[in-house]
């Protein structure tokens, strides 16, 4: 077979090639962590309020630590990585959550996790990864080549749910936090044999006040950007950690099932992910944004009128196209920056997205606990105006 022919047939598979080999090391490393993170991350609210004792309005308060960590740790982030070696950044963001699994499974009530939620919410590869990325990657493929990253998370998640509801069910959820240690410290391994990447420095004034972070702050494209990312963000964190709970209380549904279904959703947002990212980069990124939240849009109405396993089955895979919220929030953001501060340039807009969302799971946990299909209802509402912005293009102007 043809070089041509090759490419006709990974064109319609799983695009590779746009990997490059630091790229593919990273993927790597996403997917073994991501599977580990995937035994015990969907059913850690469960968890929290069945084993721990731990209210609604508690559980929305633990995932309100985690976001409000994500958020202080992003900039800081940024920061490093405009100054170092970005591969130790990467690495070290991996470190930090190595103990987060092992705290939860010997905590002994819902406010022995908070350091645990600390230490997960240390999100020292946001904006270091994606500059990265975007440094490494083909730029006319980039909104792929982020989806494409975004989608080893995705396969980690596929089986993982699943096999830690059946773990958690027959040996219990203290054997699925140290397995998930285990893939933590393999994900830190693998990104060891990673380049090195460090910023080039500018060499003429104009440059350097074009790499000026507070020149940059003054363009209003970037306010525009982090109020729109921050407002899907806020909506996304608002619902999501309540899935689980309302599978369990309202249709009843146990771990094994709910895992299930978490497998579902990470398998389509990798499929879809993949869709989007090609949508993105032929017809444009704001028809890849209104997408996404149009099928989280539809898989939450079809979540709140329908109980039964196989159409519920459907909801998630169609959910799956919101998982891709960050990608394409870092395909959008990531190449308006010189690379001499793009990191920090993409740690703005992160940044916002996160303080703008880490009180939304507390405020998800008051609605649920008023009526549990508050939070999804005002999020069907939500993702839908969100949708149109996308398509006006509004944060553009």
């Amino acid at each position: 077979m043809t070089k041509s022919g090759y490419r006709r047939i990974l064109q319609f598979g799983f695009p590779f090639e746009v990997l490059t080999r630091d790229l593919r090391l990273i993927f790597t490393s996403n997917l073994v962590g991501s599977f580990g993170d995937g035994l015990y991350a969907y059913l850690l609210p469960v968890y929290m309020g069945e084993s721990l004792g731990a209210s609604d309005v508690e559980i929305g308060a633990l995932y309100a630590v985690m976001s409000l960590t994500a958020a202080s740790t992003l900039y800081l982030a940024g920061t490093l990585a405009d100054r170092y070696d970005r591969k130790k950044i990467m690495i070290a963001g991996w470190v930090a959550w190595l103990p987060a699994p092992l705290i939860f499974a010997f905590a002994q009530n819902w406010l022995q996790m908070l350091p645990g939620m600390v230490l997960w919410g240390v999100w020292l590869g946001g904006p270091t990864g994606t500059a990265y990325i975007v440094s490494t990657a083909d730029k006319s493929r980039l909104t792929l080549t982020f989806t494409v990253m975004s989608a080893a998370w995705s396969f980690g998640y596929i089986f993982s749910p699943a096999l830690g509801g059946y773990l958690a069910g027959v040996t219990g959820m203290r054997v699925v936090f140290f397995l998930a240690f285990i893939f933590y410290s393999l994900a830190t391994i693998t990104l060891t044999f990673l380049r090195s990447q460090y910023v080039v420095s500018p060499t003429r004034d104009s440059q350097e006040e074009r790499c000026s972070f507070f020149t940059l702050l003054k363009t209003k494209k970037l306010l525009s950007l982090s109020i729109f990312f921050a407002s899907m963000m806020f909506i996304v964190m608002l619902f999501r950690p309540f899935i689980p709970k309302f599978l369990s209380d309202v249709y009843h549904y146990g771990d094994f099932e709910i895992g299930v279904f978490g497998s579902i959703s990470f398998f389509s947002s990798a499929v879809l992910g993949i869709l989007l990212g090609r949508l993105g980069d032929r017809r444009g990124k704001s028809y890849a944004l209104a997408a996404s939240m149009i099928l989280c849009s539809l898989s939450l109405t079809i979540l709140l009128l329908f109980g039964n396993f196989y159409i519920l089955a459907i909801a998630f895979f169609l959910a799956g196209g919101s998982y891709m919220t960050w990608s394409l929030m870092s395909a959008v953001i990531g190449p308006l920056a010189p690379e001499c501060i793009r990191a920090r340039w993409i740690s703005v807009p992160q940044t916002v997205s996160m303080f703008a969302s880490f009180i939304a799971p507390y405020i998800g946990g008051v609605l649920y606990t008023f009526w549990q299909y508050y939070p999804f209802i005002v999020a069907i509402v939500i993702t839908l105006f969100l949708a149109l912005i996308a398509t006006a293009k509004v944060y553009e102007k």
